[in-house]
């Protein structure tokens, strides 16, 4: 089976960016870009952040 040429790769709850890093590479796949987006809750009727969601855009290592 071949692999896509890009994935994004999510930080995990409880998961470091390192850590991220590192099972993007196990998987054979490089960084390439970033993406952060706040999550939000509501509270009382207002929205409160609740955390923020890394997202790591991955590109096929070539070997």
């Amino acid at each position: 089976m071949t692999k896509k040429k890009t994935v994004w790769f999510e930080v995990a709850e409880g998961e470091s960016i390192g850590d991220c890093l590192a099972r993007m590479e196990q998987e054979g796949y490089m960084a390439a870009g970033r993406k952060e987006e706040p999550i939000f809750e509501e509270r009382n009727g207002e929205p409160v952040p609740v955390r923020q969601r890394i997202r790591f855009k991955g590109v096929l290592r070539e070997e």
